[in-house]
């Protein structure tokens, strides 16, 4: 039976995206930290901005001053404006973090970026100095390292080479560069400080509390509870009394087998949330530094910690088993908190077995199930002076081994933007569905004018509503994702969650009467990374499709990138990852992200050195690496080191990418690779035909084997990488011969790739698998099966983010805006219009004719099918680097306007920012361009008249040493450009077609429409058996 359209919302229909204006910020709920200082009322829509920007539903701050250079132009320097300002460094990093505290790298990389309002105001010399106090940079005393005057016009980071760096030590380096033509150099100065170098230096036990497991349920009797054995505990407290005084120099450096947050005299001491992060902790185990030097006070402090099962004890992937399955069985603390008073003394208070420790309010909290907090277990003033805590119990030693600790080299998880909700509706006295009108990954707070002693509330969290128009659960499988409260009669209550978080857009709270939009927020969770890239364009949807790109990267970056935030699963699936990070890199600063996560998967790797499916690894969960799985540890640290200019990248990781090539070669002599292909996920989730295996995995070892080889050549190393080159081109040649056949009948040849499937004909145009004579006539096949499908793709996770690329690199760019344009399934557009706010695991999650697919495998936000992301920035706007440049030293700018009438792309490179607008008035195109310092750009002025083209007003002239001209062509005009900004002018055909429109007024089934009908609702499918359904 076809579905009726919906009365209520499902999904939801999106919010409404008025214009950005300049009138001042909107009061923020509660400022946020972050790197990006988020201060967020609702909707949480752009982190792009440097400048503060009010929309309907939010107010958000862009990236700090430190990170945004002071001031650069529109247009170029012909424009004259008086406030040019010259070479100027700004972004200052140390292993890619902005003044990081507790760093254990003995080499640290020392970067920064580059701004200048003129044309061709290069660098042409740098010089770094390393000291131990600021005034020493100043020629104050001995420096502790100094690189003299480096001549290097690209340079933009240098690594350490000095005297060995001390372990706790604050480190003053400032960076200076030279500007072309001046002596006189301009500079910037930053910190970085370490942390332990030597793991032999922590003086602290693993401490824990006596743990005896129990279970918090729902007892017979209302209000009440009882106990079981299914293994969650009461969460561990911890507190340790010491003598301090202000003006001590304090650093406490923390972690916790499970998951911590610690307080100093009742005050938090970090705003990380999740910490210590998610690691093998079998290889590795995080800690962090913190400053709480101001947290001290004279005579009696309390040091106080709460620690809970996390990932090491608590439920994770989507297993039934949980506690010792996958790392151990209940959570322990570790912490020194080392005082330096101003006499120089210093004292250290470590974990050991004078802390006292208890169980408190939150009697269970657990990633996927969701945290209790019951306040009759309340001890108040526990974490300050003065407590009484005689009836506690002394801790527990858990062991005192340190081997396994590192310090932490990414951003931590933060409280990154609170929403508002859209709407609170009430479905019983008691209960009422909050829409936050967003999908997310975090939390809800809540507040509570009284909850008597006993009495419960009770959140639970779903992406989507059901055909009643109650939370849909079912695609949770066993994820309760379920917040309890149970009062103890006090007044004026804020509960909120800290060792949790869920999926979701949509909490059904039950147990409060009365409940209005202000007494509730969504607090948004999400690794801080610093967000670096913004699109925009005149098409509404296409803005949406970026949005949701986005809020799904925020949503599954979550210590590690995640599937999806919100089932019994969240594992860190290694070709979702690979698939995506060309769009994750152009979005946010994800370098030190990667970093952590390609320690995880070198951690992961098997014994006989293959790549797993999952980083970091479980027990049992998919170890030998597939297809395009395993290959993500080749392919991460290629794309990174293009993105960032860090050899280290390649480096770290060029053994491990020789071992998974070699290991598939061991096993597949003849080149074709059939054997030790682990559970073979294909194109998962591919709609139509599947391409066959051997088809997508001999592509896939190709690829390795070259990029592997460029890897090497990239290194110096020539050997392998002649070794590995001539593999490539054998698995290349092999390729050709077993699935490749020509119908030389045909005018010209007919090409046909066995299966004769899109992904097939997409891998082999992508890695480059075919002989040069048949590349055209491949391409033509791929836009004849796309064309006669719709034109739409019936790729799966591998297939898309191969798409738009491809079709516009062999000539196709119109194909692939009209699968931007397509709006049936499979489309980006079809979920936009039935209310999607994050990406879709499934082109057809929920369809109007047949609901809800199988719930084994149908997440609503799911990042993999967004890395259509990457061709808006570089398709779209044009923003791009050449294919031999590395960390943007070479721009390509090469737009594809299709039918829009204006699009911009920006991005905070490591060079500097890169910004590209055009725009279409009448039969003129305008494009205008910023190069960053240091880089040139290739610009591709879309035009059939090269004699209409003028930059900034005039005609571009031959003498012109910023601007020379390349190459004519039927369709544009070619120039290569210095740094600085640029306007060019060209006639250019006027925008037509269906772009540019808004769906707000079309009347469709949706999982939210705007008014109820009469009409029943859609019932969800039943489950149906799919192969894909089962990894």
């Amino acid at each position: 039976m076809v579905a009726q359209p919906f009365t209520e919302g499902q999904l939801g229909r999106h919010r409404p995206l008025p214009e950005a204006t300049e009138d001042g910020p909107a009061t923020p709920l509660t400022p946020l930290r972050g790197a990006h200082s988020l201060h967020a009322t609702e909707l949480t829509l752009d982190f792009t901005s440097g400048k503060s920007v009010r929309r309907k539903d939010v107010l958000v701050s862009g990236p700090s001053a430190a990170d945004v250079p002071a001031h650069h132009p529109a247009e170029g320097a012909a424009a004259g404006r008086p406030e040019e300002r010259t070479l100027r460094p700004y972004g200052l990093r140390c292993e890619h973090r902005t003044t990081p505290l507790g760093i254990d790298e003995p080499a640290p990389r020392l970067s920064w970026r580059l701004a200048s309002d003129r044309r061709g105001d290069d660098p042409v010399a740098y010089r770094v100095r390393v000291a131990e106090r600021p005034e020493e940079l100043d020629g104050g005393g001995q420096l502790l390292w100094d690189t003299g005057r480096v001549a290097d016009p690209h340079a933009a980071a240098a690594e350490y080479a000095g005297p060995a760096l001390l372990g706790r030590t604050r480190y003053h380096w400032r960076v200076s560069v030279w500007p072309t033509g001046t002596a006189v150099p301009v500079e910037a100065t930053s910190w970085f400080e370490t942390a332990f170098t030597d793991a032999g230096a922590w003086r602290a036990s693993w401490i824990t509390h006596d743990p005896h497991p129990v279970d918090v349920v729902d007892a017979p009797t209302e209000g009440e509870f009882a106990l079981d054995d299914h293994g969650l505990a009461p969460c561990p407290v911890l507190r340790r009394t010491f003598t301090g005084s202000p003006g001590t120099h304090a650093r406490l450096l923390v972690s916790a087998r499970g998951l911590y947050e610690v307080r100093l005299n009742g005050v938090r001491v970090s705003d990380a949330e999740l910490a210590p992060g998610w690691t093998d902790y079998h290889c590795r185990i995080q800690y962090q530094t913190y400053d709480v030097s101001e947290l001290l006070r004279e005579g009696e402090n309390v040091l106080a910690a709460t620690v809970t099962d996390g990932w090491w004890s608590g439920f994770v992937g989507f297993e039934p088993r949980r506690a010792g399955a996958h790392y151990g069985s209940f959570p322990q603390f570790l912490a020194e908190l080392h005082l330096t008073g101003p006499d120089g003394r210093s004292t250290a208070i470590v974990t050991d077995e004078t802390w006292r420790t208890s169980t408190g309010v939150i009697r269970h909290a657990d990633l996927l199930m969701g945290e209790c907090h019951d306040l009759r277990h309340a001890a108040d003033g526990w974490e300050l002076p003065g407590f009484d805590d005689t009836d506690w119990s002394p801790a527990l030693v858990a062991g005192a081994d340190h081997h396994l600790l590192v310090a932490s080299v990414d951003e931590p998880v933060r409280a990154m933007a609170e929403l508002r909700p859209c709407s609170v509706r009430r479905i019983s006295p008691d209960t009422h569905i909050v829409d936050f009108g967003q999908n997310l990954a975090g939390r809800v707070r809540l507040r509570i004018g009284q909850l008597a002693a006993g009495a419960r509330v009770v959140i639970r969290h779903a992406e989507v509503l059901d055909e009643s128009h109650q939370l849909y659960t079912a695609n949770l499988r066993t994820a309760a994702a379920t917040d309890v409260l149970v009062g103890d009669g006090r007044q004026d209550i804020v509960f909120e969650p800290r060792f949790t978080y869920h999926g979701f857009r949509y909490a059904e709270i039950r147990g409060v009467p009365e409940l209005t939009e202000s007494d509730v927020v969504a607090v948004v969770l999400h690794s801080d990374i610093p967000w670096a890239g913004e699109f925009d364009c005149s098409d509404a949807e296409l803005r949406r499709l970026h949005e949701c790109v986005a809020w799904g990267q925020r949503s599954n970056f979550v210590s590690v990138p995640t599937d999806c935030p919100q089932r019994d699963e969240r594992l860190g699936w290694l070709a979702d990852a690979q698939v995506f990070l060309p769009t994750a890199a152009l979005n946010a600063d994800v370098a030190a992200f990667f970093t952590k996560w390609l320690r995880d998967i070198d951690d992961a790797r098997t014994p006989d050195g293959g790549f797993t499916n999952v980083a970091p690894r479980l027990v049992g969960v998919c170890d030998e690496g597939a297809p395009g799985w395993g290959d993500a540890g080749v392919i991460i640290p290629w794309h990174l080191y293009r993105t960032y200019d860090d050899p280290r990248f390649l480096a770290r990781a060029l053994e491990g990418m020789r071992a998974w090539v070699d290991l598939i070669h061991r096993h597949n002599r003849d080149l074709v690779w059939r054997r030790r292909v682990g559970p073979h996920f294909s194109d998962w989730l591919a709609p139509g035909t599947p391409t066959p295996r051997d088809v997508i995995a001999t592509a896939c070892f190709a690829h390795s084997a070259r990029l592997t080889a460029k890897a090497a050549d990239a290194l110096g190393q020539k050997d392998v990488a002649d070794h590995y080159h001539r593999l490539a081109g054998d698995i290349r040649r092999t390729f050709a011969e077993h699935f490749v056949t020509v119908e030389n009948s045909a005018a010209p040849p007919a090409v046909r790739i066995a299966g004769d499937t899109q992904t097939g004909y997409l891998v082999a145009l992508a890695f480059e698998l075919l002989p040069a004579d048949l590349v055209d006539a491949a391409a033509h096949r791929l836009a004849e099966i796309v064309e006669s499908a719709g034109p739409a793709l019936l790729t799966g996770f591998l297939g898309v983010a191969l798409a738009a690329p491809v079709l516009d690199t062999h000539g196709r760019a119109d194909l692939a805006h009209a699968l931007l344009n397509r709006d049936e399934v499979p489309s980006w557009r079809f979920p936009l219009r039935h209310g999607a706010t994050t990406i879709w695991e499934r082109w057809d999650g929920w369809t109007p004719d047949t609901g809800f697919r199988a719930p084994s495998m149908n997440s609503f936000n799911h990042y993999a099918l967004g890395s259509v992301g990457e061709w808006l920035y570089r398709g779209v706007a044009g923003l791009d680097q050449a294919p031999d440049s590395t960390g943007y030293r070479h721009l390509r700018i090469r737009p594809r306007p299709g039918a829009l009438r204006h699009a911009s792309a920006r991005h905070e490179s490591v060079r500097g920012t890169v910004e590209v607008t055009w725009e279409r008035h009448g039969g003129l195109l305008a494009l205008s361009v910023l190069v960053p310092p240091g880089s040139t750009a290739d610009v591709y002025v879309p035009t059939t008249d090269p004699r209409s083209i003028r930059e900034s007003g005039v005609v571009p002239r031959a003498d012109d040493r910023h601007i020379t001209l390349l190459a004519t062509a039927c369709d544009h005009v070619r120039y290569r450009v210095s740094s600085g900004a640029y306007r060019f002018t060209a006639t250019h055909p006027p925008a037509d077609g269906h772009a540019d429109t808004s769906p707000a007024d079309r009347s469709e089934p949706s999982l939210t429409p705007s008014r109820r009908t009469s009409g029943p609702a859609a019932k969800p499918s039943p489950a149906r058996s799919h192969e894909e359904d089962t990894p």
